[in-house]
């Protein structure tokens, strides 16, 4: 909680946080006087955001009445990745009712992909899990306005951009809505729910098909004058490196990331250098076949390498798979020890799709980190994996969707 929010800012989000609370514990907790707290709980009420919820134990003396926040409260939370689209609907607690995933591309633009989680929230009322949202909340994997809820030249979103995703989107619910960085709503999450709940100051270091970096400082997120901080997978770490989606050479990004990986993955196949990889290829190459065989060829083929299987591969000790794990982990390595000189924060979160490489990649990252940062910034930095998993988006994107219902609320 901030020093300078309204009171029913800070009643809301701790009924969220922690659940039903006496009127009374209320007032201690939050140093209001009986006649503010009496004022904000009957106004809130009134809102349909609170209600009653039974009688408290007893403290000595007179009963006091729960409070907690409406059992009707519902919220959209939508993570978009460049691949998949993530939904929960949850009540006022962030308690999912409804969960939907389903493979989609990022490419394919704005209205294909917006209309498509349109319907999967049509379809949740539908099924019964609310009758109205009271706030929609949705994270894209590219730079965001957070003022004004659109995306902003994202690399890997052709056709998104300035594309007016915030406004669509409470139009189509009628409600409010907030757009922002997928990997900001990452962190959020995992301040609220995961390995971070009480550390103010920590990266969320999100690696999957890009690299971006959620920097929570005091509490809050630090999104930057115009919404792009954090992009560190477009920090030049190579000069002579490949070419980058967003037009430069020798990006983060463009030397590790979920398609880098893929890229150097399947290259290795095919010289023979990874005897593991080469007969995940042969075993892909053999199934695409027997599909064409059976004439079933109305999709595209996918021949490909997954981060997966080179994880699997290192489990096995291939030394190829391993190496390429040690390598991406001693790139981001290099760029976060920059950032723990600069920000020294109290704590590294690795999240998104490649933290499923574990503790080789979480090995070799923490040694570059610990060995190339001043011993003062990380005598007590841990770098850790997340606790959320693929939930950390979902989960703060349901943060600012409550956040937004409650600050519209004054």
């Amino acid at each position: 909680m901030h020093v300078a929010d309204a009171p029913h800012l800070r009643v809301l989000r701790l009924l969220r946080d922690e659940g039903p609370v006496s009127r009374a514990e209320l007032g201690d907790r939050l140093e209001l006087t009986r006649p503010r707290l009496l004022a904000e709980v009957e106004r809130l009420v009134a809102a349909g955001l609170i209600a009653e919820a039974g009688m408290a134990a007893s403290r000595g003396g007179r009963r006091s009445t729960l409070v907690e926040l409406d059992p009707r409260l519902r919220f959209a939370a939508v993570d978009l990745g460049a691949s998949s689209i993530d939904i929960e609907v949850t009540n006022g607690r962030l308690e999912p009712v409804a969960t939907y995933r389903e493979t989609a591309d990022i490419r394919s633009g704005p209205r294909t992909i917006l209309q498509r989680v349109n319907e999967l929230l049509h379809k949740a009322r539908t099924d019964g899990a609310y009758e109205k949202l009271d706030a929609v909340g949705i994270g894209v994997p590219g730079p965001v306005s957070f003022r004004d809820g659109v995306p902003v030249s994202p690399p890997i979103m052709p056709g998104w951009d300035r594309y007016p995703v915030r406004e669509l989107l409470a139009r189509e619910h009628g409600c409010p809505a907030v757009v922002d960085n997928d990997v900001n709503i990452m962190a959020i999450g995992e301040r609220h729910g995961g390995v971070a709940h009480s550390v103010d100051d920590f990266l969320f270091v999100k690696i999957g098909t890009g690299i971006g970096c959620g920097i929570h400082l005091g509490g809050t997120v630090y999104r930057g004058v115009d919404g792009c901080a954090g992009d560190i997978g477009h920090i030049q770490v190579d000069a002579n490196g490949p070419v980058c989606s967003c037009g430069n050479t020798g990006c983060l990004e463009a030397l590790f990331s979920g398609s880098a990986l893929a890229r150097d993955a399947i290259a290795a196949a095919r010289s023979g250098e990874s005897p593991a990889l080469a007969e995940r290829l042969a075993a892909a190459l053999a199934a695409e076949e027997s599909r064409e065989d059976r004439g079933d060829d109305e999709r595209e083929p996918v021949i490909s390498i997954t981060a997966r299987d080179v994880a699997d591969g290192a489990a096995e000790g291939d030394v190829t798979c391993i190496r390429l794990i040690r390598e991406g982990g001693r790139r981001v390595g290099g760029v976060l020890a920059t950032l723990v000189s600069f920000s020294n924060p109290s704590m590294i979160v690795i999240g998104g799709g490649l933290a499923l490489l574990g503790h080789v990649l979480l090995a070799e990252i923490r040694s570059v980190v610990y060995r190339r940062s001043l011993p003062l910034a990380t005598g007590n930095l841990p770098v850790v994996l997340s606790e959320l998993g693929s939930r950390a988006g979902v989960t703060g994107a349901a943060v600012l969707a409550s956040d937004t219902a409650f600050e519209q609320a004054s």
